[in-house]
C-alpha cells in the first residue's frame, strides 16, 4: 500500500514535522494537524475502486494516516443515511437526511470512527498502554477497541457523567477514572499522565491522527447521495473538530478528483448551558470565551474550553453557515420527535443537533427548499436518563378484553377498519 502521509503540518504557522505522536508545534504551541500527498492519491484514487471495498470507513485509506492495513476497528463506519420525509414534513422542509451514527460498530457512535484510526496509529507506533479523556461516547469507544486488540487502557471521565456511559467503558475491561472536576480539568490532568508515562493518549498525542477519522463521515455523506456535496451540513460541537473534518472531507474528494463541487455551507449545534463555539459565532470573535460550569444534559458536547474553537467557528463563517445553541427542554422535544417521526433513537447531541437546525430554519438561515443533512453522532440508548421523565407511562390493565376497549376508544387508530378477523 502506497504511504501518502509527508508528516505533520502546524495548522497556524505551516512548520513540518516527521509523523510521531506529538498534537502540537513546538515553535508556537499551535495544534498539529497530517499533511497528505493529494496529487499521489488523485493518481491512484478512483470512485470505482473505492465502490468495490467493502462499505465501512476504510475504503477511503488513501485519505487516511496510516501506514497499511488497520489494524484496529477494520469494521468501523459505512452508517446509513436516512431519507427523513416525515420529520422533514413535521419541521417544514422540503429535503432532509441523517447521517446516523448511532448505529456504529462497535459502540454506537462516531467516535468509533477516530478511535480507530488513532488506535490503529498508536499499534504502528508501539504503544502498548492507551487512553483518553472523554465526555462518555469516546471512553466507551477507546475501551472497546482497545479490548479488541489487547491494549490496555486507561479513561479519565468526569465522576459525574451518566451511569450507562460509565457501564458501557467498564464492560471491556478497561480501567477507569472518574475525576471530580470539568472535562477541561480531566483533559489537563490526561496531558501530564500522557506525558510522564509515554501512553498512547487519542485525543492528546495522538490527536492529529485521531481527529483524521472524522473526516469519513463525510466522505460517507458525499458517496451516498451520489458523489456531491449538501447545500446545507449541521453537526454538533463538542471540542469542535467534526465540523471542521466535515468540511475537509468534502474539500479533499473534490482535489483528488471524486466530486465536483466541494461547496456546503456548515452549522455547528451547541447546548445554551454550554455554548463557548455558537457564543462566539453569533457575537463575531476569533476567539471563544470558556465555560468555566458547562451546565446541560448533553454532557456529551460539555466542553467549555473546546480545543478545536477557533477553527470551528472559521468554518462557519467561511462556508456561510452559522452557530446556533438550544435549551434543555428544546433538546428533549427534538429527542422525541426524531423518535416519534423516524423511529431514530439519538442520544442528547443528536437532539441538540435537531433543534437548532429547527431554529437556524425558522429564523430563515437554512432555506426550506434545500437539501439539509443532519448528524446523528451517538446513541439514545447512552443517554435514556434525558427523556425518561418527559415519555408516557405504560397503561396497565388486566388481561382481558374489556379492559382494553376503554383505551382503543380513547385511542383509537386511524383507518382502522372495525370488522371481526377472528371467525
Amino acid at each position: 500500500m502506497h504511504d501518502f502521509v509527508r508528516g505533520l503540518k502546524c495548522r497556524i504557522c505551516g512548520k513540518l514535522f516527521p509523523k510521531q505522536p506529538l498534537n502540537f508545534c513546538t515553535e508556537d504551541f499551535g495544534p498539529l494537524e497530517v499533511d497528505y500527498d493529494y496529487e499521489g492519491i488523485r493518481e491512484v484514487i478512483s470512485r470505482d475502486k473505492i465502490e468495490l471495498r467493502p462499505f465501512n470507513m476504510w475504503r477511503y485509506r488513501e485519505l487516511l494516516p496510516i501506514d497499511g492495513e488497520p489494524t484496529v476497528g477494520p469494521l468501523v463506519g459505512g452508517t446509513p443515511l436516512v431519507d427523513c420525509r416525515r420529520l422533514a414534513k413535521e419541521i417544514g422542509v422540503k429535503k432532509l437526511w441523517v447521517k446516523n451514527d448511532a448505529v456504529n460498530f462497535p459502540t454506537l457512535s462516531f467516535k468509533d470512527r477516530v478511535v480507530s484510526v488513532a488506535l490503529s496509529k498508536a499499534v504502528e507506533f508501539g504503544f502498548k498502554t492507551v487512553g483518553c479523556a472523554s465526555t462518555g461516547n469516546l471512553a466507551n469507544s477507546v475501551a472497546a477497541n482497545a479490548a479488541a486488540v489487547g491494549l490496555e487502557a486507561f479513561i479519565f471521565v468526569p465522576s459525574d457523567l451518566e451511569a450507562a456511559k460509565i457501564l458501557g467503558t467498564t464492560i471491556y475491561g478497561a480501567n477507569v477514572i472518574g475525576v471530580t472536576g470539568t472535562y477541561d480539568q480531566v483533559n489537563r490532568l490526561c496531558t501530564q499522565v500522557a506525558f510522564k508515562y509515554g501512553w498512547g493518549f487519542v485525543n492528546i498525542n495522538l490527536r492529529p491522527f485521531y481527529a483524521e477519522g472524522s473526516k469519513t463521515m463525510g466522505y460517507e455523506i458525499a458517496e451516498q447521495l451520489g458523489w456531491r456535496v449538501p447545500k446545507h451540513v449541521v453537526a454538533p460541537m463538542a471540542g469542535g473538530s467534526l465540523i471542521g473534518k466535515l468540511h475537509k472531507a468534502f474539500h479533499e474528494l473534490h482535489k483528488v478528483g471524486l466530486i465536483d463541487d466541494p461547496v456546503c455551507k456548515v452549522y455547528g449545534a451547541q447546548a445554551a448551558g454550554c455554548n463557548p463555539i455558537t457564543d462566539a459565532v453569533k457575537n463575531n470573535r476569533e476567539q471563544h470565551k470558556p465555560v468555566r460550569k458547562p451546565n446541560t444534559i448533553a454532557k456529551s458536547l460539555a466542553i467549555g474550553d473546546p480545543a478545536d474553537g477557533f477553527f470551528a467557528a472559521k468554518v462557519m463563517r467561511e462556508t456561510g453557515g452559522w452557530g446556533e445553541d438550544v435549551s434543555d427542554a428544546e433538546i428533549v422535544d427534538a429527542m422525541l420527535l426524531m423518535g416519534r417521526t423516524e423511529g431514530i433513537w439519538a442520544e442528547t447531541a443528536g437532539g441538540v443537533t435537531l433543534a437548532v437546525t429547527k431554529k437556524l430554519i425558522e429564523a430563515g438561515r437554512i432555506p426550506r427548499d434545500e437539501e439539509i443533512v443532519i448528524c446523528v453522532t451517538g446513541n439514545g440508548l447512552k443517554t435514556s436518563d434525558a427523556v425518561a421523565e418527559a415519555v408516557e407511562r405504560p397503561i396497565v390493565i388486566k388481561p382481558a378484553l374489556e379492559e382494553f376497549e376503554p383505551i382503543y376508544e380513547l385511542k383509537k387508530p386511524l383507518n382502522t377498519k372495525v370488522e371481526a378477523v377472528l371467525a
